[in-house]
């Protein structure tokens, strides 16, 4: 479960960086992957099902596509966790 700070009565959300590798177009991972990955899933098939229950959010939008290409500089949100992807090198 993930942790919380609360200062002031606001409740402040966990980040994760996540770099991609590659660079240019090709660089980007599935939503349902990236959940798996930084260990807010613990499948795919689980990322797939939080897309599903409109749990996560993608640039403050609601994301209902479980395969979304997500690329650097988009922010990812869920159950209280902030990823934020940064490009390769």
């Amino acid at each position: 479960m993930p942790s919380f700070r609360l200062f002031c009565g606001f409740y402040f959300m966990q980040e994760i960086e996540f770099q991609l590798v590659g660079q240019g177009d090709e660089a980007y991972v599935a939503l349902c992957n990236l959940l798996k990955l930084t260990g807010i899933a613990s499948s795919g098939g689980q990322g797939k099902l939080m897309v599903a229950n409109g749990e996560v959010r993608v640039d403050g939008q609601p994301e209902s596509r479980k395969t979304a290409k997500i690329r650097a500089g988009q922010v990812v949100e869920c159950f209280g966790q902030r990823i934020v992807i940064v490009a390769g090198e």
